[in-house]
């Protein structure tokens, strides 16, 4: 089957194999989204409460993240060079969504061992897996250019709705029942996936296929340079030492920064100083060398493809900052939800935030089963196999989708009291500690005074005057949960085993109330997806109209948005004390201008690398882009791993301005060397 021939089965103009590819890679966001909202969240929650996770700091915890994420942005690369080499698109993307699959798998175990090991097996399987579906795009589009744009969007959609819905439906389960079962979802529909991507092989021809050795075509010119500009450039024995002594110390860093943190292991306690950390002087070392390495290739070009390629180094500079800030969405940003946001709603409130969360997952999903429904209709004969398991793949998200919609419209809530010894904070700022069964009488100095609060309970009717027990479903002690009787043995029991408090809250019921609901912490984080699928058209059209900005400005542009997104929660969070939480509506907005900022930025950049890079540099300059995005994971997860830390040092307020700050000054100065970058790109637009 040539790739012309695949278009014989068309739907909405295009092979209905693109559509496969759109499911398979919407599974596999949806897993891997379902999971990185889940993960500092977990790590860092108290070890007995209402959803207990691990206790770790979350200096600990974006340790450990800051890593999973950096060599995610790292692996593809390797993953990239085997499928060219020996295996093929179509056995890449196979072997690492069966490699994906078990990282799931294990982490929803919930021991050390197997939280490690699936995410080492997340780390190698997207190696192969990433890189691979675009390739296989690229690899269908070959011989109709013209329709490739279209394909990526389309193949983009499915990368967005899988995020939507992976942290819409794990976030949830995990949340509302256990943390296996959101880590576990994840794996299943991982899985789902791989056997729908198998048995609808028959659609893709010979695309992906073992690679057959052929012989060197030249490369095509696409930049407007001349041949002399594109000269050979080998890679020199000093450049492949410093290539080696560059990857070792980065990788040598992301292994150790977890080690040395958590473990009390540093690999590099060797080369430490007086005023640094050995892993941080092994840095320098390495980014010296790498700056080196890239710099002496860059000068061995003509002064053209030199100007282009310093834009390229340029634009990854800044892109670092842009990550820095854009990814506190997976670490600070989900422990500033659960700690610091008034998440419940009351009357009126509740029920338009139920409507609306209604409406935001029910007409996504209708849009998207109406295209498997176009799919099916075509395909059904073909690979009726792959269409059962897609059928069963998306009667699972109905079903989760309408218990989860279901369950928050019938929560009853009622206005319970409990008893809590009142503190006053280094502020002088009030501070309440719940009265459990074992700290009852252990601090006589302190004042104890009645507190109010309101819960939710979906399984059964209490009683208003009865008791009734509680724990705290996050680590400031300002929300909680009911406990019935089997969570309060397990709490006794856990409380046992740990030598410590049980965490049990005698309570009274006091009254009962209608519309009331909590919206998840993982709720937040869907808004992204959400603003995505909301504002993209605009974006688009403004690229399209005589307004488009030049590069750099839409660099700028990005940065800005950022730092007004972060400002508001800078202005929100101004004066948070323990027992004050925020509005919603200033994460709501938050995450509406950080999305606007990656509208502006993110699709620019790789587009940037493939216009100014020369052909037999764009490999090597793509290992450097993604080494800058891969930076910029690893700093935000460090960075944001200091919220706590710098919240008791200053205040949470100050912690935002961080990331106000640094994107503003990164977004400004961008702004300012335009017409420098301008005349470097020579005529790229």
């Amino acid at each position: 089957m040539t790739n012309k021939s695949i278009f014989d089965s068309q739907v909405l103009g295009h092979p209905a194999g693109l559509f496969i590819l759109f499911f398979t890679e919407m599974w596999e966001r949806f897993s891997f989204y379902g999971m990185r909202v889940l993960l500092i969240n977990f790590l860092t929650m108290t070890l007995i409460g209402y959803n207990p996770g691990w206790a770790w700091s979350t200096e600990n915890a974006g340790a450990l993240f800051g890593t999973y994420v950096m060599l995610l942005y790292l692996t593809p690369i390797l993953g990239g060079m085997i499928a060219d080499k020996w295996t093929g698109y179509r056995w890449a993307v196979i072997i690492g969504a069966v490699i994906i699959t078990l990282g799931h798998v294990s982490m929803a175990f919930e021991t050390e061992f197997s939280l490690y090991l699936g995410l080492a097996f997340l780390v190698i399987g997207t190696g192969f897996f990433k890189p691979n579906m675009v390739s296989f795009v690229s690899e269908m589009y070959k011989d109709l250019p013209e329709k490739k744009d279209a394909a990526y969007t389309i193949f983009y959609m499915g990368v967005n709705s899988g995020a939507f819905f992976g942290m819409m439906l794990c976030g949830y389960l995990a949340e509302r029942i256990g943390w296996s079962w959101g880590f576990g979802l994840a794996g299943i529909f991982m899985l789902l996936g791989t056997i729908q991507f198998w048995f609808a092989q028959p659609l893709f021809g010979n695309i992906g296929k073992k690679p057959h050795k052929q012989e060197k075509t030249p490369t095509t010119n696409t930049n407007n340079t001349s041949a002399e500009e594109e000269k050979p450039n080998p890679f020199t024995v000093l450049d492949k030492i410093l290539i080696a002594l560059s990857a070792i110390i980065g990788v040598g860093y992301a292994l150790n920064d977890p080690l040395s943190k958590i473990w009390g292991v540093d690999l590099f306690a060797w080369a430490s100083t007086t005023s640094l950390k050995g892993q941080y002087v092994a840095v320098i070392v390495g980014l010296i060398g790498f700056f080196f390495l890239v710099g002496s290739r860059i000068l061995r070009y003509t002064k053209i493809v030199r100007d282009r390629m310093l834009t390229v180094v340029i634009f990854g500079f800044f892109v670092v900052f842009f990550w820095l800030s854009f990814e506190q969405g997976a670490s600070s940003l989900i422990i500033f939800a659960r700690d610091s946001v008034e998440r419940e709603l009351h009357g009126h409130w509740a029920t338009l935030y139920n409507i609306f969360n209604a409406l935001l997952t029910v007409i996504p999903l209708l849009l998207i089963s109406y295209v498997l429904f176009l799919l099916v209709k075509k395909t059904y004969q073909k690979i009726f196999p792959a269409v059962v398991v897609l059928l069963v793949c998306f009667s699972l998200v109905w079903g989760i989708a309408a218990w989860m919609l279901n369950r928050d419209f019938k929560t009853t809530a009622y206005s319970v009291t409990y008893q809590a010894y009142e503190m006053t904070d280094a502020y002088g700022q009030p501070q309440y500690l719940p009265i459990t069964e074992e700290n009852r009488n252990q601090l006589p100095d302190l004042k104890a005074v009645e507190r109010n609060t309101i819960i939710g309970v979906t399984d059964q009717h209490l009683e208003v005057g009865s008791t009734i027990k509680l724990l705290s479903k996050n680590n400031k002690n300002t929300s909680f949960g009911y406990v019935d009787a089997e969570k309060e043995q397990w709490a006794k029991q856990r409380g046992k085993e740990l030598n410590t408090d049980s965490g049990l809250i005698v309570a009274q019921v006091k009254e009962e109330r209608d519309q009331w609901v909590e919206a998840t912490v993982s709720w937040f984080s869907i808004l992204n997806s959400f603003f995505i699928i909301a504002l993209a058209s605009l974006f688009s059209r403004w690229w399209d109209s005589k307004y488009n900005p030049p590069a750099a400005m839409k660099y700028g542009i990005g940065l800005l948005m950022l730092s007004v997104g972060f400002g508001l929660l800078a202005l929100g969070s101004h004066g948070v004390t323990q027992g004050v939480k925020v509005s919603m509506l200033w994460l709501v907005f938050a995450y509406m201008f950080n999305t606007m900022g990656e509208l502006c930025l993110s699709p620019v950049g790789l587009s940037y690398v493939s216009k100014l890079v020369p052909g037999r540099m764009i490999a090597f300059m793509f290992g450097v882009w993604y080494l800058a995005v891969a930076i910029g994971h690893k700093l935000a997860a460090v960075v944001g791993g200091q919220i706590e830390n710098i919240t008791r040092e200053y205040s949470l307020s100050t912690f935002f301005l961080i990331f106000t700050i640094v994107p503003a000054v990164a977004g400004g100065l961008i702004i300012l060397i335009n017409p420098f970058i301008k005349k470097l790109m020579h005529g790229v637009k």
